[in-house]
């Protein structure tokens, strides 16, 4: 009993232990020390502590810079950068559970996943492409077509991949075919429709792609830097490197930081501006008059900190009010999303889902509060700031049959007059 009990580790229960020997045992993913070896060199004389600083930090800022030379490249590149995090994030989850199922002979499981991934994402790019593209479909015909079956075809490529999962069950592994293709389908609910999501936030304007990902980032960066000098108190046994004092200090900077960088980021169109696609240069365009929402306002300073500050009004953006909001989530909500990627790993025994970046592990291992991230802004958007979209009604409109386009037009009519504002425009 003595032995048996040694070997559960971490709380794990008989049910567990029997899931393991029917997985082939624990899944240890092979982490080696794959820093560059100038960095290496540099820093041979450091405690194993400081190095991982230096080594994180270093490439902490490469990839700050390459987020600022994507955002530069506009729209377009991000959303490519998008589908290529997507592809990687899903590659490393599925990779893990392939270590599980190798050992066995069993078909199409590796097959079978990558064809659910092309299937989930020809269904939500091919909405999006109907959404954001619509004069451009319907004026190809090819296109046209495939936007009017797009739902049908899509299922039609699901049950194709579901028929070959049938097909492919072999005696006496059942449960493990079927914990696989809950595992794929999983997989896919996190990875596939966060990044859909993610896009679709780009749409409503760059600074609800940027703001929400820099407010993660900056949250991630300084709960480290927080933790890591003054980190005493341990957080979530999930995560035993996380202190109370980097997760304190990190909501405070990351509030701060959202103010700053909102305000910035609110006074360029380029910004603030929906992304919308011109069909005369067949391009994206980021122009547009700024809403209220990005234009400055006064508000008044409650008397009790009118003392305080010595002001009495504060000129601001209304966005840096959200701002707040959306930090707020990245900084107390989002890391458990790291926390439940925490919890996933030492599920498996493993301590990064990769090793693609040096002192960050995988890309997943950096993506996993983003991807929360990303459907609370959605769900923000949807709840507090979009409101009907003119141009796309009138898009629609077009496309209606002459018969259909003069019956919603004398509805229309007749709503104007009996509310009076046709005739003030008659007589103006």
């Amino acid at each position: 009993q003595e032995s048996e009990s040694e070997n559960k580790l971490d709380g794990e229960t008989a049910s567990d232990s029997e899931s393991k020997s029917e997985f082939g045992g624990s899944l240890p993913v092979p982490t080696s020390d794959d820093t560059p070896e100038v960095l290496n060199r540099a820093l041979s004389n450091l405690s194993s502590r400081w190095k991982n600083w230096w080594v994180r930090g270093i490439l902490t800022l490469a990839m700050i810079t390459f987020f600022f030379i994507i955002i530069y490249l506009g729209p377009m590149v991000l959303m490519m950068i998008v589908m290529c995090v997507q592809i990687k994030c899903f590659h490393e989850i599925i990779t893990i559970g392939y270590n599980v199922y190798h050992s066995y002979d069993l078909p199409w499981f590796r097959t079978l996943s990558w064809y659910f991934l092309l299937c989930v994402n020809y269904f939500f790019y091919g909405e999006t492409v109907t959404d954001y593209f619509f004069t451009l479909v319907q004026r190809e015909e090819p296109l046209r077509i495939l936007s009017k079956y797009h739902r049908f075809i899509s299922f039609a490529l699901y049950l194709t991949g579901f028929c070959m999962f049938v097909l492919s069950l072999v005696k006496k592994h059942y449960r493990l075919q079927f914990y696989m293709f809950g595992w794929t389908h999983v997989t896919l609910l996190i990875v596939v429709t966060q990044s859909h999501l993610i896009i679709h936030n780009l749409f409503e304007g760059m600074i609800w792609f940027i703001v929400p990902i820099s407010c993660v980032i900056c949250n991630d960066i300084m709960a480290y830097m927080f933790g890591f000098f003054f980190g005493r108190t341990p957080l979530i046994k999930l995560s035993p490197k996380k202190t109370w004092e980097g997760f304190i200090g990190g909501f405070f900077a990351t509030v701060l930081f959202g103010l700053l960088l909102s305000y910035v980021m609110s006074g360029y169109r380029c910004f603030t501006c929906p992304v919308e696609f011109n069909n005369d240069t067949n391009s994206f365009t980021v122009d547009c008059e700024p809403s209220e929402l990005f234009q400055l306002q006064e508000y008044n300073i409650p008397l009790v900190l009118q003392s305080v500050v010595g002001w009495k009004t504060l000129r601001m953006y209304p966005f840096q009010i959200h701002s707040i909001a959306l930090s707020t989530f990245a900084s107390l909500i989002g890391p458990f999303g790291g926390f439940f990627a925490s919890g996933f790993k030492r599920a498996f025994k493993i301590k990064d889902f990769a090793n693609t970046i040096p002192g960050h592990g995988g890309i997943m291992d950096r993506f996993d509060c983003q991807y929360l991230m990303a459907t609370f802004v959605n769900v923000y958007i949807a709840s507090f700031i979009r409101g009907p979209n003119p141009s796309k009604l009138i898009q629609q409109f077009l496309t209606l049959r002459p018969d259909q386009q003069l019956h919603i037009f004398n509805t229309l009519k007749a709503h104007l007059v009996d509310k009076g504002m046709l005739g003030s425009l008659e007589d103006a």
